[in-house]
């Protein structure tokens, strides 16, 4: 399942140009005058899972996020596996498209995952797929890259590997857990790899141009052939977060920066609890988060005028 999301991490020129659904574009850069509120929604049920999954293109001209929810994964049924992940496209759909419909591919056939070592799977996967990209002509001339937080779950436990902005939070016992660390090019640690590689943070922004400082694709900041691809001036490698599920996991929230811009990690908990205690589904609840956090207009062209994606998984423990 794919869905995508926006320029914003590049510095958009300013233009006025027709959208093809008769939207003008404001001159302030590739906003529309008015959003496209327009939903993609899907609900699915399984006996482990109640999962919804929305997106919205928002303010932005085109839709660059892009999504995938498999509740039991193809490729790894015995004993069978979920995978989850969003992908913030931005410059372009290429990479987050091809993200989506492959990565999870990629994982259960690497050798590291057959011989069950998941963490190290998603870390050599991650390279992997960014690799098989970069020698790719028509992606790698895209000029695009995205953002990846996938989440899989098997054999009771949780791994999440994340690159980039995108978020993933989970609600146990009362209280909410990150199950990820945005990459920004001002972390201490990101932003020494970034000048070590020849780079440069200016506006907090990589060279000038891109916000976050790990994500796949965005070929033209990883051309030092001396240099592994971890060490690269946007490395692709992900940081992986492993935990032991129990029935105090009541659900977890996978979305893109849009939602994360406008809300903390437990205000966004907790909109979710309110409305699950009051009987609403989980594709419904991102609906509403995502019309929350939509900004009224874009006077700062800042929190809410991004494309936005949320995933809620609900579990059902026995």
């Amino acid at each position: 399942m794919a869905d995508e999301e926006p320029p914003a991490k590049k510095a958009a020129p300013k233009s006025v140009l027709k959208f093809l659904l008769g939207h003008d574009l404001s001159e302030m850069g590739q906003l529309l005058t008015e959003p496209v509120r327009e939903k993609r929604t899907t609900k699915i049920e399984t006996p482990k899972y109640t999962v919804g999954v929305s997106s919205m293109q928002g303010w932005r001209v085109s839709m660059e996020d892009a999504h995938t929810v498999l509740p039991t994964l193809p490729e790894d049924e015995a004993p069978p596996a979920s995978f989850f992940g969003v992908y913030d496209g931005h410059g372009g759909t290429k990479v987050a498209e091809f993200v989506s419909k492959n990565l999870h591919r990629y994982l259960v056939k690497s050798k590291e995952y057959q011989a069950g070592k998941i963490k190290n799977a998603m870390e050599f996967t991650f390279l992997d797929l960014d690799n098989t990209m970069a020698k790719n002509k028509e992606i790698n001339e895209d000029m695009s890259g995205s953002t990846a937080i996938v989440v899989l779950v098997k054999n009771n436990v949780l791994y999440c590997a994340n690159v980039g902005d995108s978020r993933a939070v989970a609600y146990v016992n009362g209280g909410t857990i990150p199950l990820s660390e945005d990459h920004k090019p001002t972390n201490p640690s990101e932003k020494t790899r970034i000048l070590e590689a020849g780079g440069w943070v200016e506006q907090e922004r990589v060279n000038g141009s891109l916000a976050l400082s790990r994500a796949l694709g965005d070929f033209q900041f990883k051309t030092d052939t001396g240099k592994t691809p971890e060490k690269q001036v946007v490395s692709p490698f992900p940081d992986v977060v492993t935990k032991q599920l129990s029935p105090e996991w009541k659900f977890l929230i996978i979305a893109c920066d849009g939602i994360w811009e406008c809300l903390t990690n437990e205000e966004v908990t907790n909109f979710v609890k309110v409305r699950l205690d009051e009987g609403l589904q989980p594709d419904a609840i991102c609906e509403q988060l995502m019309d929350k956090c939509l900004a009224p207009n874009t006077e700062n062209c800042g929190p809410g005028c991004d494309n936005m994606t949320v995933i809620i998984i609900v579990f059902k423990w026995k």
